[in-house]
């Protein structure tokens, strides 16, 4: 039994839902996201709370009313206050610039890296070694930081790389001869 499920998502003010079928739009001060929820998950609106509810009582459905009230959750969450990924890049040279839609990146190679922002995304450089990705979209904004770290995985043995303010990287001892 999906617990999850059993909360409801309390909407905060400003933010506008509109139940169409089975496509749900969230709009709010950030914008507006849309989704389209499964049809064995019933959703219902009840005074300014969300609540989800598996149609049967088949194991598929139960679990997917409480990944849609994740999702659901996430969405108003997105639209009314966003998210926001900070990384951190480690290394002598290592640098980082926002110019518009682009990110440009020095991390070590013999070329820069470029990395076009998608849109709904946007990306800043309060310093030369750090990155702050913001949107309303908590997906896209985890696959663009993830994207961006990808370029130089911190590494164990100096811990040069790109990683996230909150990521512990272990480290291991150089070879002794």
């Amino acid at each position: 039994m999906s617990r999850i499920a059993n909360n409801p998502v309390a909407l905060p003010s400003g933010v506008e839902v509109k139940l169409d079928g089975q496509r749900i739009t969230i709009k709010g001060g950030k914008g507006s996201l849309e989704m389209d929820v499964h049809a064995d998950v019933e959703v219902r609106q009840e005074d300014g709370t969300l609540r989800f509810a598996a149609k049967d009582s088949s194991k598929q459905a139960r679990a997917l009313s409480g990944t849609t009230r994740a999702l659901v959750n996430n969405m108003v969450k997105g639209v009314s206050t966003g998210f926001e990924r900070r990384l951190q890049l480690q290394g002598v040279g290592y640098r980082a610039q926002a110019q518009g839609k682009k990110l440009n990146l020095q991390l070590g190679f013999s070329h820069p890296v470029e990395y076009l922002i998608p849109d709904g995304i946007t990306a800043e450089t309060p310093s030369q070694t750090e990155i702050v990705v913001t949107g309303m979209d908590n997906q896209l904004v985890g696959q663009v930081s993830a994207e961006i770290r990808a370029f130089r995985p911190p590494e164990p043995y100096k811990g040069k790389g790109v990683r996230y303010t909150d990521e512990r990287v272990r480290r291991k001892e150089a070879k002794k001869k």
